[in-house]
């Protein structure tokens, strides 16, 4: 493959030493050409439209802008883009999230040094890549309607979105805020997802975020 058709693709990464490690692994292949790199969802959004590349390499968990918000913002500015998502979560749940997000990939970072150019080619050539790992139960459950799902699985993106900030202790009224809703709409969008969850106050929202990787 020449310079002139090698891949051109986006870190995004809040640890610099993952960025790096990954970034020698893919130039190394001589197949992909690592054009930028950015710590946050922000600064990802401003690199992608400075760099135009093929495909992000985005690690779910950054500081300030959340994976799903980034993927829609991403996305929103260059439908064409390539997603492909990296995490330490095997829970099918965020996989399953960022996909219908419009997410093109999810690779576990437990397997990503041997499996990043796999999913990188099969992203490339339009396919979607779920590492093995979480495959089977992610592809299970979205093939399940909506209406039949339960849990995590079962909030919509707002809800989700609201666990998450609740699960962080932040106030209604700074949730109200940050997602730049109505006090009450925010209010609305807790009780569902207390119903949802089987939870009943907001230090259950705290630990039950906690214990399921959402938070901290």
């Amino acid at each position: 493959m020449t310079e002139l058709q090698r891949h051109t693709v986006v870190l995004a990464d809040d640890h610099a030493m993952v960025r790096q490690a990954l970034a020698q692994i893919l130039e190394d292949s001589r197949e992909i050409r690592v054009v930028g790199q950015a710590s946050d969802g922000a600064s990802a959004i401003e690199v992608v439209e400075q760099t135009r590349p093929e495909l992000v390499v985005l690690d779910f968990s950054m500081p300030g802008m959340h994976a799903s918000s980034t993927i829609q913002q991403l996305l929103k500015r260059q439908p064409k883009l390539k997603i492909l998502v990296l995490t330490v979560h095997e829970k099918i749940h965020y996989a399953v999230r960022v996909l219908e997000e419009g997410a093109h990939g999810y690779v576990v970072k437990s397997a990503a040094a041997h499996e990043l150019l796999d999913a990188i080619r099969a992203v490339s050539q339009g396919e979607i890549y779920i590492s093995p790992k979480v495959s089977h139960k992610v592809i299970h459950a979205l093939r399940r309607p909506k209406r039949d799902r339960a849990g995590l699985e079962a909030l919509s993106q707002r809800e989700f979105d609201l666990l998450r900030l609740l699960g962080a202790g932040y106030s209604l009224s700074d949730c109200a805020a940050e997602l730049d809703i109505s006090i009450s709409a925010a209010s609305t969008y807790r009780a569902r997802l207390l119903e949802k969850l089987n939870l009943k106050t907001t230090p259950e929202i705290i630990r039950f975020a906690l214990e399921n990787g959402i938070v901290g």
